[in-house]
């Protein structure tokens, strides 16, 4: 059994998404913030509520544990856990670009930072890796080799990408401004980040959770994990470019609008996590 496979009363998109990815949300969202540890039991309560079964969660906390982000400790009979500095790290950067409503749209110096980077035909896996680094730091890939970003103080990021990857000398990276030859620099958004589909992924999502009503505490908990689970996937296709490259583009507006409804569950879905963790 893949750590995807999951129970009958799995929920909507369990299919698409892996137990171990969902419990890294389920860890920053409700671990990170009380840096307390926790049980396994509450864990695999969350995960199972969440569609998977208990063969797949254990082994997403196992695989987790193994890439350094939870550590266990024995009391008594339970295995309890806790965030590494790594997880503590990543989930500080990971909340200001996934949820953070601070981020300056508004402002612009029209600043490109480009990066071409030439890998192999062979290492298909190198490349599936840089992809997904790029693209959560926001890149958009407008020409086969070429990256662009206009967030263009994410160059270390890109070049710790690069260097754990091994791609450092086959990478040119530079910044500057669009020029008169070549395409628009709207046509250079639109070749770059499929934004007709990031909106239509935001619309499918405020239908989804903005109208749930809730009757447990469970619904709440298990619904507030997923819409985050969901917005931090959307990271990928929504690199919240500056508002003067979407002058169209709906997408910014029901993106607020989920991360808000996110905000107004916070409190009660973690009180009941408290409940469910038996947190002091």
């Amino acid at each position: 059994m893949s750590d995807s496979d999951s129970t009958p009363s799995s929920t909507k998109d369990t299919s698409t998404r892996s137990a171990r990815s969902v419990l890294i949300t389920a860890l920053g969202e409700l671990v990170e913030p009380y840096r307390q540890p926790v049980r396994t039991a509450a864990l695999l309560y969350v995960l199972a509520g969440l569609g998977f079964g208990a063969h797949s969660s254990r082994q997403a906390v196992a695989r987790t544990a193994a890439a350094g982000l939870i550590t266990s400790q024995r009391v008594g009979r339970e295995t309890l856990w806790s965030l590494t500095d790594t997880a503590h790290r990543l989930f500080t950067e990971g909340d200001m670009r996934v949820f953070s409503t601070d981020i300056d749209t508004t402002q612009w110096d029209g600043q490109w930072l480009v990066l071409n980077v030439a890998i192999p035909e062979s290492h298909r896996s190198t490349r599936k890796k840089l992809y997904a680094a790029l693209r959560w730091a926001g890149f958009g890939n407008p020409t086969p080799g070429m990256w662009v970003t206009p967030h263009i103080l994410r160059a270390a990021e890109a070049a710790k990408a690069l260097d754990a990857l091994g791609l450092t000398d086959n990478s040119v990276s530079f910044i500057g401004t669009t020029s008169a030859a070549g395409i628009s620099e709207e046509e250079l958004v639109r070749r770059s980040w499929d934004l007709a589909a990031a909106e239509l992924a935001y619309d499918e999502l405020l239908d989804r959770f903005d109208s749930r009503r809730f009757t447990t505490d469970d619904e709440l908990l298990f619904a507030h994990v997923q819409l985050a689970d969901s917005l931090r996937r959307m990271t990928y296709m929504d690199p919240r470019l500056p508002e003067v490259l979407l002058p169209h583009w709906r997408g910014q507006q029901t993106a607020k609008r989920l991360r808000d409804l996110r905000a107004e569950w916070t409190p009660d879905a973690h009180a009941h996590w408290h409940r469910v963790a038996d947190l002091g």
